[in-house]
């Protein structure tokens, strides 16, 4: 049922209770009138049933604002521990390559330091050969060495880009994550409280409406039971107004 039938048929019922006390017949000697038990308490259980859904609806959009802001710290914290993983993973392998150019610099330069002590004893400027070969060791090394720091350096770079996107990702889902839950929440009250509004009037409304009947049957039956009591059989309680 919508909204505007749940009002339309909320303004019926509370038109027929108004009804039922307006013709209700007066108790002798009081400001009392005997109504119908049974059928007042079947329109007030459908009147309960007929009030708008929509106000359960939006308290239970502010009972998940929390479950919203925890996703998202969840969803946040994991992109971070992902991206640090990365990071790490991208800086190891870094290492590794150059501790691998490291190690193939290495054997060139023993292979070639070998060599040489292989060549002096068939040349005579055995010395000058060696020492082009030590020379030439110690370029190798010299560059991988400058290639390891080269390699070291950029994927520590790339670690803290990667940690700041990361962190900058983080924050950017909370603050979403909080403003979505608070405009959540303002829409849910801001309705929560037109429904209200609009269900109060219709209830003062019809309050007014019955107290305007309840003043027109004791001015027109204000002396009509001075001498008459009520019908035999009639076994409907008194209600006091």
């Amino acid at each position: 049922m919508s909204t505007d039938e749940a009002l339309r048929r909320t303004d019926e019922l509370l038109s027929e209770l108004i009804e039922i006390v307006e013709t209700a017949r007066a108790v002798p000697m009081s400001a009392s009138c005997v109504l119908p038990r049974e059928r007042i308490l079947d329109l007030l259980d459908e009147l309960r049933e007929v009030l708008p859904p929509e106000m359960d609806e939006a308290r239970t959009v502010i009972a998940t604002r929390d479950r919203v802001l925890k996703d998202a710290y969840s969803a946040a914290a994991e992109l971070r521990e992902r991206s640090v993983a990365d990071g790490d993973a991208v800086l190891a392998d870094a290492r590794h390559r150059a501790e691998a150019v490291l190690a193939d610099t290495d054997q060139q330069a023993a292979a070639i330091v070998a060599a040489a002590q292989a060549e002096h004893g068939r040349l005579v400027s055995a010395t000058a050969v060696h020492q082009a070969a030590a020379a030439a060791s110690a370029a190798l090394r010299e560059d991988a060495e400058a290639y390891q720091a080269q390699l070291s350096s950029q994927a520590q770079g790339y670690d803290a880009e990667i940690r700041a996107d990361a962190d900058r990702y983080a924050a950017e889902a909370r603050t979403e994550a909080e403003r979505y839950a608070t405009k959540l929440t303002a829409d849910a009250e801001n309705y929560a409280e037109r429904t209200l509004d609009e269900l109060s009037a219709v209830l003062h409304k019809a309050a007014a409406t019955a107290e305007q009947g309840r003043t027109a049957l004791r001015q027109r039956r204000a002396g009509a039971w001075t001498s008459d009591g009520p019908r035999e059989g009639d076994e409907r309680a008194p209600i006091s107004a």
